[in-house]
């Protein structure tokens, strides 16, 4: 029996700040560097921050439409599961599964090892091995967390909220009253749009890829749809007051490093917020590593939960093998997903950047076909009741953004981008085979069969009751603020 439901109407007009903390991670930690290498001025790498979070934001409004015209849990996977059929879900899941979810969580990872070992190492680059050990153990060990209780994870996520909080308060803070003290010559506009090379397209585009990493979490409440109160009112609200404010935190992180660091340092640096702190804080700059560390520890939980719950939907649906949608009989956690993901993950781990590179290019091009798939479902169905209908240049600038950014990203980074098209692509015969095909020889049952009894009797795990409120299914949703359904609109 499953031990936690969310019920209908848990999340309301907090639901901004429930963004925001979800958004604001390590990613602020990590590309500032790759902004500014790839944008290559200070000024230029500030646009592109400026930018990114406008292009979340358009993106946000869409997302919110579709969340409350398609309320089912699953964010994109199910809206376009439910626009264009198994196949492309399918595609969505697998690419998730494959590329998105392992890749952000080595990440994380290899960020939260750089940023413990940093100190240690403060003259040079922190040994490969020792980095991937580091990031190896705090996987496993939270993998551990998560398959032996929900409360302990939830609890862990609470806790180190705090650190992602005290180090970017801080950076801040000293970064502004560095500029009150009169150090903020490099954000001058005659010296910030200084650059030795002019960047190309294909650069910037690479800029805001690396930018979009720290952005990633925008669609968080699209998870949790059922759950907002007045979904009509409080998405866009949310959306209207969290993407903003992530844009002014994370451009004053930016503006602080600069105050305080030149574009060579923080270049040349590993760990650019320890970097920081060990310019400005002397004695206290022990703080700014153990901050980091506690941010990207919590990242690091977070996501392990979030993509194992995409395993465990992706099961349910019959898209993944039906071990991934059992959980414990005791503990009511999702074994199996845990152990994939995390085997995966620790098999994906390399260089930071351009895994970046890598990850953001499949996030933009699944948010792409999630937002095409927006105007393709009121084209198919142009009476359906919309609770929230973005204006239709919303979704268009966002495309139009979004196969400039895909063509010259593709084109500048060929293979780290390319890789990545190619696996989410090796789902088409998967599915063909695995999902499409329903009349397989009876031996190919046999072993499915019998590779889940034996993961059944090694995880302890078993199937969970439904959830009454997946059951009763989308057609019974009523808009809470006009208390008109979908199913009565159409008629």
């Amino acid at each position: 029996q499953l031990c936690l439901v969310l019920t209908r109407g848990s999340i309301g007009p907090a639901a901004s700040l429930k963004i925001s903390g979800n958004i604001i991670g390590s990613g602020i930690f990590i590309s500032p560097k790759g902004v500014l290498e790839h944008s290559g001025s200070v000024g230029l790498a500030l646009v592109v921050w400026v930018l990114g979070g406008c292009i979340a934001a358009l993106g946000s409004l869409c997302y919110a439409e579709l969340g409350v015209t398609i309320p089912k849990s699953g964010g994109d996977y199910s809206y376009v599961t439910e626009i264009f059929g198994g196949l492309m879900g399918f595609l969505l899941l697998w690419s998730a599964v494959l590329i998105m979810y392992p890749t952000t969580l080595a990440v994380i990872a290899l960020t939260f090892s750089s940023y413990v070992l940093q100190p240690v190492f403060p003259n040079c680059v922190p040994p490969y091995m020792a980095t991937r050990m580091l990031s190896a153990t705090c996987l496993l060990l939270l993998t551990w967390v998560n398959c032996s209780s929900v409360r302990m994870a939830t609890r862990i996520q609470d806790v180190f909220t705090v650190g992602k909080l005290m180090a970017l308060g801080l950076i801040i803070v000293v970064g502004l009253v560095q500029i009150c003290n009169g150090n903020y010559e490099a954000l001058t506009p005659q010296v910030a749009f200084s650059m030795e090379r002019t960047p190309s397209v294909g650069q910037i585009a690479l800029a805001f890829l690396q930018a979009s990493f720290a952005f990633s979490g925008w669609n968080f409440l699209n998870y949790v749809t059922e759950e907002v109160v007045e979904p009509r009112r409080n998405l866009p609200r949310a959306i209207y007051i969290s993407i903003p404010l992530v844009t002014f935190v994370y451009t004053l992180t930016n503006i602080a490093y600069f105050s305080s660091m030149s574009p060579e340092e923080l270049l040349s640096s590993n760990a650019v917020a320890v970097t920081f702190g060990e310019k400005l804080l002397g004695m206290f700059s022990v703080i700014m590593p153990i901050s980091v560390a506690l941010s990207t520890f919590g990242g690091i939980n977070g996501y392990l939960f979030t993509s194992s719950r995409l395993c465990f939907s992706g099961a349910r649906e019959g898209h993944l093998p039906s071990l991934l949608a059992m959980i414990h009989y005791k503990n009511c956690t999702p074994i199996p997903a845990l152990l994939c993901a995390a085997t995966i993950v620790i098999l994906c781990i390399g260089e930071t950047h351009n895994l970046i590179n890598y990850v953001s290019f499949i996030n933009y091009l699944s948010y792409g076909v999630t937002i095409a798939g927006l105007l393709y479902h009121r084209w198919k169905k142009p009476n359906l009741y919309r609770p929230i209908k973005v204006n239709l240049l919303v979704p268009v600038c966002y495309l139009m953004f979004w196969a400039l950014l895909l063509g010259f990203s593709l084109y500048s980074e060929p293979v780290v981008c390319g890789v990545g098209l190619v696996i989410m692509l090796t789902g088409v015969p998967v599915y063909f085979l695995g999902v499409h095909w329903k009349e397989k020889p009876k031996c190919i049952y046999n072993f499915i069969e019998r590779a889940t009894y034996v993961g059944q009797r090694l995880c302890f795990v078993v199937f969970p009751q439904f959830d009454p409120i997946e059951i009763a299914g989308p057609s019974e949703w009523t808009d809470r603020s006009s208390g008109r359904s979908s199913l009565s609109a159409n008629s």
